[in-house]
């Protein structure tokens, strides 16, 4: 593969919130990862995944509300919001079925995985950056999920 592809890959993953990028042309691959401040892992894809396209589309930037309509901002009980390191789709379960990672009114320990946000056919499982309770779960399972969008809180 040519070096300034894998230049324009790495910055593509720069620009933008995935964490992970892997590309295949013939026989050869490269697969470039950024593991920093967020919180997340690859988790094995589910038998249940989606099937992989030809082609993504670019992640959407995040919306902001508008600040003159207060009225329909969102409320969230108090506590910590767990938000979403990337645009994806979120995942309670390791499958359909199974035991979901978290339940409201659970105790959870930082590191304990809480969900599964999908990114790019990746699993990336999302643990918790904090001790406490699951106060809420505030994006149903299957639901995409925007960069830094509040998933869970834990009080």
């Amino acid at each position: 593969m040519d070096i300034r592809k894998v230049k324009r890959l790495i910055e593509l993953l720069e620009e933008s919130d995935i964490s992970e990028i892997e590309i295949q042309e013939g026989e050869e691959s490269v697969r470039i990862s950024r593991h920093g401040h967020a919180q997340s892992h690859p988790a094995p894809m589910p038998a249940w995944a989606p099937p992989a396209h030809a082609s993504q589309p670019a992640p959407a930037a995040p919306s902001t509300p508008a600040e003159s309509d207060d009225s329909q901002a969102p409320s969230h009980p108090a506590g910590h919001a767990v938000t979403s390191p990337m645009v994806g789709t979120f995942y309670r379960a390791p499958a359909p079925g199974a035991k979901p990672y978290a339940e409201v009114g659970q105790r959870v320990k930082k590191g304990d995985p809480i969900c599964i946000v999908e990114a790019m056919k990746m699993m990336n499982q999302i643990d918790a950056d904090q001790e406490g309770v699951i106060e809420a779960i505030l994006v149903e399972d299957g639901e995409p999920v925007e960069f830094d969008q509040p998933m869970l809180i834990i009080s």
